[in-house]
């Protein structure tokens, strides 16, 4: 068995004496783990950084054998996440999240290609927090999560929306909401790609697409936690703010 692809370096950690086993995020064959030899050698090591874009070989005898890669760098996005914390910050929680929500061998070209265009803005973080505020409506809505936030879902509105049921995803207009407004959760104008995007706003959108991925999609997955690196990522824009 062999085919090759380009795509994102999700992890990698040291296998037996000098070899690694990484994790790919590809747009043709998903999240695919192999087998790098040599991957802890000087030359090799460098370019298994998580986020870089690797060209990579994946080969077996069987296709449900774990498999070996052979790895060619596109380009490494390390430097630009290495120079502020919270893009380092943004860019462990990307790659955590895939990790954590991906079936294996599953291909989800759609978010493949959000996820290599929000990794390519890494350093912008005049932009960077809005695109990954909107990677994660991408990411819910990919695996089936989608929030609906066309119409107030009691009155059937479509202005004055301000919130989203926590239920069903739905928006909610104040009206709509009446006496359950404070079980409700926020709808800045950004989740519905109005406005500018203000930081108080895209916090907003962070408690609210943090909900429906903890919630829901994390709950779904057999109540597993999110992974930490959402929290922290979360906490960095807050203290840049």
């Amino acid at each position: 068995m062999e085919w090759r692809d380009q795509g994102i370096l999700l992890s990698a950690r040291k296998h037996g004496e000098t070899s690694s086993i990484i994790e790919m995020f590809t747009p043709t064959h998903g999240r695919h783990f192999g087998v790098v030899r040599g991957g802890t050698s000087r030359k090799i090591a460098p370019i298994l950084q998580p986020g870089a874009q690797l060209d990579v070989v994946w080969r077996a005898r069987l296709e449900d054998h774990i498999g070996s890669f052979s790895v060619e760098p596109v380009r490494s996005r390390a430097a630009a996440a290495m120079g502020d914390r919270l893009a380092l910050a943004g860019l462990n929680t990307v790659t955590a999240l895939l990790s954590f929500c991906l079936p294996e061998r599953e291909a989800h070209a759609p978010l493949y290609d959000r996820t290599q265009a929000l990794l390519d803005l890494l350093g912008q973080l005049d932009v960077w927090p809005l695109a990954y505020l909107q990677w994660e409506m991408g990411l819910l809505e990919e695996m089936g999560y989608a929030l609906d936030l066309s119409a107030c879902a009691v009155t059937g509105a479509t202005e004055g929306l301000c919130f989203v049921s926590p239920k069903s995803g739905r928006a909610v207009s104040a009206k709509g909401a009446g006496e359950w407004a404070d079980r409700m959760l926020p709808l800045p104008d950004v989740l519905r790609g109005e406005g500018e995007g203000s930081d108080a706003e895209i916090g907003q959108g962070f408690v609210t697409t943090g909900y429906f991925l903890e919630r829901h999609l994390a709950h779904d997955l057999g109540g597993k936690p999110l992974p930490e690196a959402r929290a922290r990522f979360v906490e960095a824009f807050t203290r840049r703010r």
